[in-house]
């Protein structure tokens, strides 16, 4: 019996290519370059299943051109607003993401976002690294305490709980706002807020883990960062599209926001220029998830999924 015909439309993990091609007839993109809407639709009509990455866009008007070939989508990511999941559905696809196993990597970036654009962290490297260090005084790169400061969750899900677990690390006092209250043992303690508005007016610092959707594009927009704290400082490690950026500017022109630890923008790759002019703006290039220890969960993950839907079962992450 011939193996399931793969494609896997980036360089992923080694560990992951090993294991895929003991199961299956992989094609990989050593280019490692974003596949393009031809390359999908080609791709469905030679190819059983794909494993893409967030890079690849399964619009409406790609997926209609899709061949009958293509089965399952097992997607090597959590977000899957690069998928059109009514017309992929229409189509008999299966498409899966891979849960849990990056939670703890992401919310260790966000805890290094929050501590690197509190503390000066883009003007002291700055400082030292072009040879300006030259003076010392009390007032010299003073920054906002993490310890003990009132921290805002917008998302409480997998990754919102693991950030909060570690900002207890930091006596940090807790509050979020999610679609539903929690369990009091998974909030652990934290105050749950029944609108963002709520949490906006307590949050000294403000972490978003929430996903893109209609309804949250530009969630922080001029209004929202106005109910923020004087001083605040704000992170993102969810998705660009959740924060309006000009409003942004305009909150850290004013001093009203603080500072920034962003891992991703509304432009992927390149981010947004406006924000090199600021040294508050500690940034990231969407590396939430970049450790060799999560890049192997995720692409085992997507590959359990894929095992399972051949073996004539239900993948675990089934959407």
């Amino acid at each position: 019996m011939s193996r399931p015909r793969l494609w896997i439309t980036r360089r992923l993990s080694d560990a992951t290519l090993e294991r895929a091609a003991r199961n299956y007839e992989v094609v990989i993109n050593h280019e490692d370059e974003p596949g393009t809407a031809d390359q999908l639709i080609a791709a469905s009509a030679e190819f059983d299943a794909i494993i893409p990455c967030h890079s690849e866009h399964f619009s409406a008007e790609v997926v209609a051109q899709f061949s009958d070939r293509l089965k399952i989508v097992a997607n090597h990511s959590v977000g899957v607003d690069h998928c059109d999941l009514p017309a992929l559905k229409a189509r008999g696809i299966v498409v899966t993401n891979t849960p849990d196993v990056l939670s703890d990597a992401t919310a260790e970036l966000a805890m290094l976002l929050m501590l690197g654009a509190a503390r000066n962290a883009v003007a002291g490297d700055r400082i030292v690294r072009t040879g300006a260090w030259d003076s010392w005084s009390p007032a010299f790169m003073v920054g906002k305490q993490v310890t003990g400061a009132r921290l805002g969750i917008v998302g409480m899900g997998r990754v919102g709980q693991a950030f909060a677990a570690k900002a207890r690390g930091f006596d940090m006092e807790i509050h979020y706002y999610n679609r539903s209250e929690l369990p009091a043992d998974r909030a652990q303690g934290a105050q749950y807020h029944a609108n963002i508005d709520s949490l906006l007016g307590v949050a000294d610092f403000l972490s978003l883990h929430c996903p893109a959707t209609p309804e949250t594009t530009n969630l922080m927009n001029a209004e929202r960062f106005a109910r923020l704290p004087a001083g605040a400082v704000v992170v993102n490690t969810a998705r660009g599209a959740l924060v309006d950026e000009a409003a942004l500017c305009v909150a850290l022109d004013s001093g009203h926001v603080a500072a920034a630890g962003l891992d991703c923008f509304q432009v992927e790759p390149g981010g947004n220029p406006a924000f090199a002019q600021y040294d508050s703006v500690f940034m990231l290039p969407h590396i939430g998830s970049a450790t060799r220890k999560t890049r192997d969960a995720m692409g085992f993950r997507a590959l359990d999924n894929l095992d399972a839907f051949f073996a004539g079962r239900t993948p675990g992450d089934l959407l």
